[in-house]
């Protein structure tokens, strides 16, 4: 597996950062580039989703309350956006920020908290390098030089700690696994599979990065891969690029190991 692997990223045109990991033991498989930071994209409404989650059960909040959306904070390629809602349950929009990435949906959830909250959430869980420093479609912040970052190693231990359910309780950490298992985008960690396999992950994407990180199921052996791609320049291509490397590993990890048995 590592070797074919290492091939495929002495191939690649683009800069590859990924990490592929043993759920129960956390050996690594594979490592890749894990200190470099890059810019998470929509990696970060994963933090997100589990801080908003942390406020309501430590402040005795309902899933169910409800926040006002003005019509001036709807942005492009949102369903709320697309549905003129002015207002919404914090499930509501969890799931929506994770499972079609919606924009608008996370910039009232980083409004709901706060940025600096955000912040200090992400070091208490153990993400040294994973900040939050402007909203989604910010392009006049992005300009000036503020930008929403993480690492591969930073990514590996959220989805490990999700995977744990170490950091809510039961209940909520269900909630977690759950949304991120309902993604309905499945342009590269699953691109390749013909498997119906349970996978909770998260994509981000911008002109020039694309990533996709989460959680493979499977009776065999569950495990953990992140695969973030920066420096691109045709977007299908790197998601492509995920989808085989995504694709030798489940065939190693999954295939191979049922063969055996």
């Amino acid at each position: 597996m590592k070797q074919t692997i290492t091939r495929i990223l002495q191939k690649a045109p683009y800069k590859v950062h990924m990490f592929v990991k043993d759920c129960k033991t956390e050996h690594f498989f594979i490592s890749e580039k894990l200190e470099d930071p890059f810019p998470s994209a929509s990696l970060i409404k994963v933090p997100i989703l589990l801080a908003v989650l942390n406020y309501v059960e430590s402040n005795n909040l309902s899933l169910e309350q409800e926040i006002m959306i003005a019509p001036e904070e709807w942005v492009d390629f949102s369903v709320i956006s697309e549905q003129r809602i002015e207002q919404s349950t914090i499930y509501e929009l969890l799931v929506w920020m994770i499972i079609t990435s919606d924009n608008t949906a996370t910039n009232v959830l980083i409004d709901f908290l706060g940025m600096d909250t955000l912040n200090q959430y992400f070091r208490q869980i153990g993400l040294l390098q994973t900040t939050i420093q402007r909203k989604m479609m910010d392009f006049e912040r992005l300009a000036k030089g503020f930008d929403n970052t993480t690492t591969a190693r930073d990514m590996a231990l959220l989805f490990a700690r999700i995977y744990r359910r170490d950091l809510l309780s039961s209940a909520f950490s269900e909630v977690v696994i759950g949304i991120l298992s309902r993604q309905r985008v499945h342009e590269s960690l699953k691109r390749y599979l013909v498997d119906d396999v349970k996978v909770a992950h998260k994509t981000g994407g911008l002109d020039t990065v694309d990533h996709d990180v989460g959680i493979v199921y499977n009776s065999s052996r569950d495990y953990l891969i992140g695969v973030f791609v920066t420096e691109v320049t045709s977007n299908d291509h790197a998601r492509q690029l995920i989808g085989r490397i995504s694709k030798v590993v489940y065939d190693y990890l999954v295939k191979r190991k049922e063969m055996k048995e």
